[in-house]
């Protein structure tokens, strides 16, 4: 899906003035988290499509490849240059941070899905405790003018509870003042919110069940939350298009606007998009890719993974619009009103179209149910990542028949680090953390990984390898896009984004200074991993000179290649049976990595059976 990522709720009258693009994690799995391409529409699908086909897919394919001609995590890999070793560390943070916040959307979806269970949603109508008298329901001016009937409203009725400046939705009061009951600063935590408290245990137990036993339980449960979903789109699809004013948003949401296409913002999100869609430089790609049979396809993977993810988000597009024009045409406003990102969207204006359905709580839960899965399967692949980034690092014996341990210790840091995120400041902390921990680092650790394997490396050892594993080199276009072309479209959005940078606000809440110096900390914590371990290397590699150490530094260690010795062929071949005292070692594989049954990235299942 993404479906939503987090970002900048906005009220109604802020959500009048600003339509903005929605951004979304994607696992790298079988499982999938695109979303619709929220609304500027038209101008935003061609440089996002441009995105895709110079970045996205050649960014992907290249982390597949990667991971599956090591068979090991995002910090193994690196023993194709081990200075830049630091680029697996940065995927580390980054997954870190998105895996902490990105669980506390989770729960708070839970928590919508847990109130669903009734027969009037409790954000339907403003005669609720929490609502102030400010609240203008869109149901129960209905009761006022037409009974309980969701007909359009008169113009006055509805000039009055869309322009007027003090008008607020019941559902974005349950928001703001139930759900969350904000606080006004960043700085004031408040109390822990006890039931979001309570849905994030809830949803890491559920993470926990399913990675419990690695790759062998996560597989078999991707299955479900990746084809489920498409059941759920296709049912909300079928029932938006039915509705009243469905043409109307979609028409909204396929409408250019050509005068959007020269702002730098908007290829910055097309290529923010993309990064978040494919998960790209969160280390879930090499991670997953890694579980791989050696002569796996994943050439075709990537394609078809990489197509598959973004005419879903074209899909759920449709979906979403259908809606909303419906709530256009009940309110009779335009689209661009009640149309929303972020959080707005998923947890205030969504749910507040769903109000008008007949029989609206089955559509909720049917709605936070899909959103449920969604963040569950990215959440899969990141605390994986984590997980195996770790395993393989150490790669004893010990903590190879104790990975379930290891599991266990991750996802209960990352519980404990979320507390915060459940109090009242919560949702501030949450914008900061995903509008910098994770926003243009995976732009810098993509382009570093890029100059690092195509130009340290070197670009014909990599096609050498590619055609080792897969029985053919990458085809031309790749070729040209990983040592030219994806580079430099990285660099200069890298640039623009710099240039064009603008701080944090929520709602018309603008984030203090020390705040916003905590999300550039943030943000250089991944980044800085690069340099500082390169420094590191530098210092621990025998060599006379700088250059010398620099040249030791960057070569692939000898332990660089595939890793079981029936693959290592060509140049990777032994020219003498290994001993320990060679001091030459292949590491051993995850017992995960080997007689397994594997779910490939197109779905299909497999057994991966390379012995140890």
């Amino acid at each position: 899906m993404r479906q939503y990522r987090p970002g900048a709720g906005r009220g109604v009258n802020e959500r009048r003035r600003h339509a903005g693009c929605d951004r979304s994690p994607r696992d790298g799995r079988g499982s999938w988290t695109c979303g619709p391409l929220f609304p500027r529409t038209g101008a935003f699908m061609f440089p996002y499509f441009i995105m895709l086909i110079f970045c996205g897919i050649p960014l992907f394919f290249m982390e597949l490849s990667f991971g599956q001609f090591a068979s090991q995590g995002c910090l193994g890999v690196w023993r194709i240059s081990p200075m830049f070793k630091g680029v697996g560390y940065g995927m580390m943070v980054v997954s870190t941070y998105i895996g902490i916040y990105y669980n506390v959307v989770i729960c708070i979806a839970f928590y919508y899905f847990f109130s669903s269970m009734t027969h009037v949603l409790p954000w339907a109508y403003c005669n609720n405790p929490w609502n102030t008298r400010d609240c203008a329901g869109v149901l129960d001016a209905s009761n006022l003018t037409n009974g309980s009937r969701p007909a359009a409203l008169p113009s006055n009725l509805s000039h009055l509870l869309n322009h007027s400046l003090q008008r607020t939705s019941p559902s974005e009061e349950y928001w703001r003042l139930y759900v969350l009951k904000l606080s006004g600063d960043i700085g004031n935590f408040g109390e822990v919110r006890l039931p979001l408290l309570g849905c994030l245990g809830v949803s890491w137990v559920v993470v926990f069940l399913c990675l419990i036993r690695g790759v062998k339980s996560s597989g078999k449960v991707v299955y479900f939350t990746a084809t489920f979903p498409y059941v759920v789109l296709t049912i909300l699809f079928v029932r938006g298009v039915t509705l009243e004013g469905a043409f109307t948003g979609i028409m909204y949401y396929l409408t250019p606007q050509w005068d959007k296409i020269l702002e730098a913002k908007v290829w910055g999100d097309a290529a923010s998009q993309i990064f978040y869609s494919l998960g790209c430089a969160w280390g879930g790609l090499i991670t997953m890719a890694s579980y791989n049979k050696f002569h796996n396809n994943c050439y075709r993977d990537s394609v078809i993974i990489s197509i598959t993810n973004c005419a879903t988000s074209v899909y759920a597009g449709f979906v979403i619009f259908s809606i909303l024009g419906f709530m256009a045409s009940h309110l009779g406003v335009d689209v661009s009103r009640v149309a929303d990102h972020g959080p707005g969207l998923a947890f205030v204006a969504y749910p507040e179209a769903l109000t008008l359905l007949p029989i609206s709580p089955l559509w909720s839960l049917l709605f936070f149910f899909m959103l449920i899965l969604l963040g569950l399967g990215t959440q899969f692949c990141l605390l994986e990542t984590l997980v195996t980034a770790i395993v393989d690092e150490v790669g004893n014996e010990w903590i190879l028949q104790k990975k379930t341990y290891v599991t266990l210790g991750v996802a209960v840091a990352g519980f404990l680090l979320g507390i915060p995120l459940t109090s009242q400041a919560g949702i501030y902390w949450l914008l900061l953390m995903d509008n910098y921990a994770a926003s243009f680092s995976l732009v810098v650790i993509s382009c570093i990984m890029c100059v690092a394997i195509m130009y340290i490396y070197g670009h014909q050892n990599y096609f050498q390898d590619i055609q080792m594993m897969l029985g053919f080199p990458p085809p031309l276009f790749f070729q040209i896009c990983w040592r030219f072309v994806s580079p430099a479209i990285i660099f200069f959005i890298l640039v623009f984004t710099v240039i064009q940078y603008q701080p944090i606000t929520y709602n018309h809440y603008q984030y203090p200074g020390w705040a916003v110096a905590i999300g550039f900390l943030m943000a250089l914590s991944s980044v800085l991993c690069i340099p500082l371990y390169a420094m590191f290397r530098l210092c621990r590699t025998d060599g006379d000179t700088l250059l010398q150490r620099l040249k030791n530094a960057t070569k692939p260690s000898r332990d660089w290649g595939p890793a079981l010795l029936e693959h290592r062929t060509g140049r990777y071949a032994p020219t003498i049976i290994p001993s320990p005292d060679d001091g030459f070692e292949v590491q051993p594989l995850h017992p995960d990595k080997a007689q397994i049954p594997i779910v490939g990235s197109n779905g299909s299942s497999r057994l991966q059976d390379s012995r140890i």
